[in-house]
């Protein structure tokens, strides 16, 4: 798990049209797992395939499980916890997920740091 730059992410998920949000995705699904220690948790390559086939329902579901995920990944890292799962599903429902991407994204850069700043 590495840190990742957000505002770059978030320029090259326009740039490109969408095609970096998809590898983001992807990603953040497979950084979330890997911190939480979660292997029960479909890998990111799964999700996005559901989130296809489903045209998008899974992917309402998987923002309120990466929620739940990111909680447990914190506590497991001995961060302070919060409960962001209604906030990505709300979000996600509303068709903001890029914002979704920059909320965990921060959330994992804080894991990967060891919880400075």
């Amino acid at each position: 798990m590495r840190e990742r730059n957000i505002a770059v992410a978030i320029v090259l998920s326009i740039i490109t049209c969408g095609i970096y949000a998809i590898y983001w995705f992807i990603v953040l699904t497979d950084d979330a797992r890997l911190a939480s220690g979660d292997q029960q948790a479909p890998s990111g390559g799964i999700a996005f395939l559901l989130t296809l086939v489903t045209c998008g329902i899974y992917g309402i579901y998987w923002a309120y499980k990466m929620g739940k995920t990111l909680m447990a990944a914190k506590q497991k890292n001995n961060l302070p916890v919060e409960d962001n799962s209604v906030l990505y599903l709300a979000l996600q429902f509303l068709g903001l997920g890029i914002i979704n991407y920059a909320l965990m994204q921060n959330d994992l850069n804080q894991i990967a740091r060891g919880g400075q700043s």
